[in-house]
C-alpha cells in the first residue's frame, strides 16, 4: 500500500511536531514554511514580518519549562523554568534536530491555496498549490494539517478610538513593537491588560517619561511564581488540583483565589480589580481549561492515563501524576504512541524544575515535599469519598 503524503502548512511549534507524529504514523510529511527557519512566533526578527507573528526581544514564556516541553523530549534540566525566546528556539531546534525533521521542509514555500481534489469525495484527496521564488506548484496530497497559528495578524481596532485620525502621536499595535529605546522622554499610553501589554508598560517604565496602562474592566495580576518559588503552573495545574475544581463550588473558589492575589497587592487600591469573573472577548473564545480538553483529547486517541489501575500496580508514579504538575508526559504512558522514558520523565520532573535553580547548593536543605506515606493516606482518602459521593466513572479505568 502506497505511504499517505501529508501536507503540514507551517514550520513552529505545531508544525515541527505533526511532521515528528506523522513520521510516528508511518506517513510522509512535506511541510510548507513561508519563512527560512523554523520557529514560528518564537524566532525574533527586527523587523516584523507581515503574515507571520511577531515578537519583542525581551519576550519571556509565560508557561514553565515542564508544563510547554514536547512529551517525549524533555526540555534540558538546566535551562530555566521560563525562558527566554532565545532559550525557546534553542529547544525547537534540537527537538527538530534529534528527530531529523528539517528534510521534510520547504523553506521560502508559500501555501497559495488548498482545495478538494476533484474526486474527493473518493479518495479524500486535496490539491495543494505552493509557490516558491514566484514559481507555483500543484501537488496532490491525502491530508493538510494546517500551522500557521492564530497570532498572524495583528488585531488593531480603530474604530473604537472615535477620533483617532487627528491623533497627531504616533500608534500602532504590540505586533510591531521591539524594544523601549525609541519611547525614551515620550509619554506613552499602552491599551490593554494582557500578557503583551503588561509586558509593555513595565519595559517602557524605564526609559519613557510616562506611562499608561489602560484596561477596560481590570484584571486579577498572576505572577509567575507560586509557593516555595516553585513556578504557579507546576502548582495549580494539577489532577488534585482539577478534582477540587470539580467538586468545590465555582464561587468559593474564586473567593479563595481572589483572597490569595489581594494578599500580594490589593487589586481594589491600584484600580486593577475587575468587576466580573473567564469575559465573552475575542481573546478568550479558543481558550479552555488544560487538563479536561487535553484529557478529553487523550480519550480520542486512547492515551488517557488510567489512575486507579496506575495507583494499583505503580503507587509511587500515580501518586505523581495525581499531586504532581499534569505534564504532557502523561499522555506517553500507554499505547498508541507510548513512550519508555514518560515514567522517568514524570517522576524526575521536579528535579528538573530545581536544577537552574541550584547556583549554591546548600548542605542541610531538605525538600518540604509531602512525605510519600501522607501522599498515598491521602489519594485512598480522596477515592473513598469519590465513591461515596460522586459517580464511578470518575476515575475510569
Amino acid at each position: 500500500m502506497a505511504q499517505k503524503r501529508i501536507a503540514v502548512i507551517g514550520a513552529g511549534v505545531c508544525g515541527l511536531s505533526s511532521i515528528k507524529c506523522c513520521l510516528d504514523e508511518g506517513l510522509e510529511p512535506i511541510c510548507f514554511e513561508r519563512s527560512s527557519d523554523i520557529g514560528g512566533l518564537w524566532r525574533f526578527e527586527e523587523n516584523p514580518e507581515e503574515g507571520r507573528a511577531s515578537i519583542y526581544k525581551s519576550v519571556i514564556i509565560n508557561t514553565s519549562k515542564e508544563m510547554m516541553c514536547f512529551s517525549d523530549f524533555p526540555i534540558p534540566a538546566d535551562f530555566p523554568n521560563y525562558m527566554h525566546h532565545s532559550k525557546v528556539m534553542e529547544y525547537f531546534r534540537m527537538y527538530a534536530e534529534h528527530f531529523d525533521l528539517l528534510k521534510y521542509i520547504c523553506f521560502k514555500t508559500t501555501v497559495v491555496s488548498v482545495t478538494k481534489s476533484p474526486d474527493f469525495s473518493t479518495t479524500g484527496q486535496w490539491d495543494v498549490v505552493t509557490e516558491t521564488e514566484g514559481k507555483q506548484e500543484s501537488a496532490i496530497f491525502d491530508g493538510v494539517m494546517v500551522c500557521t497559528g492564530h497570532h498572524s495578524n495583528a488585531h488593531l481596532p480603530l474604530d473604537s478610538f472615535p477620533g483617532i485620525e487627528k491623533f497627531k502621536g504616533c500608534y500602532f499595535h504590540s505586533h510591531d513593537y521591539k524594544k523601549p529605546q525609541e519611547f525614551s522622554g515620550k509619554k506613552v499610553i499602552v491599551i490593554g491588560i494582557g500578557n503583551s501589554g503588561t509586558d509593555l508598560a513595565v519595559e517602557l517604565s524605564h526609559t519613557a517619561a510616562q506611562v499608561f496602562l489602560s484596561t477596560k474592566r481590570g484584571a486579577w495580576i498572576l505572577g509567575r511564581i507560586g509557593e516555595e518559588g516553585y513556578p504557579l503552573d507546576t502548582i495549580y495545574v494539577t489532577r488534585y488540583m482539577e478534582f477540587l475544581r470539580r467538586i468545590v463550588p465555582l464561587s468559593l473558589l474564586n473567593y479563595f483565589a481572589e483572597k490569595k492575589l489581594n494578599a500580594k497587592f490589593n487589586h481594589a487600591i491600584y484600580g486593577l480589580q475587575p468587576a466580573h469573573r473567564y469575559v465573552k472577548s475575542q481573546r478568550y473564545t479558543i481558550q479552555a481549561y488544560y487538563i479536561p480538553y487535553m484529557d478529553e483529547v487523550a480519550c480520542l486517541a486512547g492515551v488517557k492515563p488510567k489512575l486507579l489501575s496506575l495507583f494499583l500496580m505503580d503507587p509511587k508514579l500515580a501518586v505523581e501524576v495525581f499531586f504532581g504538575p499534569c505534564t504532557s508526559y502523561q499522555y506517553r504512558l500507554r499505547k498508541p504512541g507510548k513512550w519508555d522514558g514518560a515514567r522517568e520523565a514524570i517522576l524526575t520532573q521536579r528535579e528538573r524544575i530545581i536544577k537552574p535553580l541550584k547556583t549554591r547548593v546548600l548542605d542541610d536543605y531538605t525538600g518540604a515535599s509531602v512525605p510519600y506515606y501522607l501522599q498515598i493516606f491521602l489519594i485512598f482518602a480522596l477515592v473513598a469519598v469519590t465513591f461515596a459521593y460522586f459517580p464511578w466513572s470518575f476515575f475510569p479505568l
